[in-house]
């Protein structure tokens, strides 16, 4: 059995009393002494630090970087302007999805944060696709998410300069002497800041970080429900190889310039069928948001069935909603059944526990946009 590996702060997390978990190769905490359901709470209300070493951190570089990048995505890499992150996809020559990914240009290269899962696969992917004259670098650093409405608060303090950002903003920042590269982003459905940091510095930063009053330590069990209440996939459940962009409900990572009649339009691995399906609309399933009734969750994995008990889908995450108040889940149904307030059935262990299908996401975002 391979030994897990360990983030720059896997000390600190233990030194908190994190309860450490196998995840993604990685030893990481899935909760802290709070508990899941109180992290979640208090990231929706003031602020968490969250760890998310275990991503992968890539520099491209070469001759024409985001060119190159886009005989592997659908997005528009091209016209991403400097100093602007962007989320993309990789795609294979079925039109399924390798991996979700963010680029941020940084001038004279491009930035990535793949994630922790798929980084071997993504990185062979990147020095196989993109030619000889353009070069992948892995890079050593830790990264932070500071997540929660306080967390602009947090930042004015330590990082004034960075609050200048909105979403999907990045720069290069100092923080008490620490050279730091920060994102306005995140994975919560929250404002925030995604902060890549050598990783020597990392426990330092984060030591900073949490001694703010503010913020407490989060741990991925949390992380999966703030994601899940925002309509955020998470790759290997939601969307996967088998899954296309246009069935995943990620029509907007398909850019406008590339799509048909776009002046680089096609161009990235299976770009025939995804781009037929975005104008034919003839896939035959879609992901959908489910709100439950009740207080059982519905986990991945379950059924759903019609009102004649025809089965017309899967559950692809799910679980209870802490700040919905309700089960709610993200999943898979045949096309004439995605019609939002649609109702639907889900097999848990032999009982079917109704489920309306409804708008994602399921919380409204706090994204500062400015």
């Amino acid at each position: 059995m391979n030994e897990l590996h360990k983030t720059p702060l896997h000390d600190l997390h233990v030194e908190l009393g994190g309860k450490m978990v196998p995840f993604a190769g990685y030893s990481m905490p899935v909760q802290f002494p709070l508990g899941v359901k109180k992290e979640h709470e208090h990231t929706r209300a003031a602020c968490g630090l969250f760890d998310v070493s275990h991503m992968g951190q890539v520099l491209l570089t070469g001759s024409e970087p985001a060119k190159a990048l886009e005989t592997l995505v659908p997005a528009d890499i091209l016209g991403l302007p400097e100093g602007m992150q962007r989320y993309a996809l990789f795609t294979n020559n079925d039109g399924g999805i390798l991996d979700d990914l963010m680029v941020v240009n940084a001038g004279d290269h491009l930035y990535l944060v793949v994630n922790a899962a798929c980084k071997e696969q993504d990185i062979a992917h990147l020095r196989t696709g993109l030619g000889g004259d353009h070069q992948v670098e892995v890079l050593d650093r830790g990264l932070l998410a500071l997540q929660g409405p306080k967390a602009a608060s947090v930042m004015q303090r330590l990082c004034p300069a960075a609050c200048d950002m909105v979403f999907m903003q990045h720069g290069r920042f100092d923080i008490d002497g620490i050279p730091v590269w920060i994102s306005r982003a995140g994975y919560t459905g929250e404002d925030g800041f995604e902060i890549s940091v050598p990783a020597d510095q990392s426990e330092a930063l984060a030591r900073l970080l949490l001694d703010q009053e503010e913020v407490e330590p989060i741990g991925l069990g949390a992380r999966d429900s703030l994601r899940l209440e925002a309509g955020l996939c998470l790759y290997g459940h939601d969307i996967d190889t088998t899954t296309t962009p246009v069935e995943g409900g990620l029509i907007w990572a398909i850019s406008k310039p590339r799509r048909r009649g776009g002046e680089r339009a096609g161009g990235f691995p299976g770009a025939d069928l995804v781009l037929h399906q975005v104008e034919a609309k003839d896939h035959k399933r879609k992901r959908v948001g489910l709100l439950g009734e009740g207080r059982a969750p519905v986990r991945e994995g379950a059924e759903l069935y019609d009102a004649e008990d025809r089965k017309v889908g899967v559950v692809t995450s799910g679980g209870f909603g802490p700040s919905v108040g309700k089960p709610v889940a993200m999943g898979y149904v045949s096309i004439d059944q995605t019609a939002i307030d649609t109702q639907v059935f889900a097999d848990v262990r032999g009982k079917r526990l109704p489920m309306t299908v409804t708008k994602m996401p399921f919380v409204t975002p706090g994204y500062y946009r400015g």
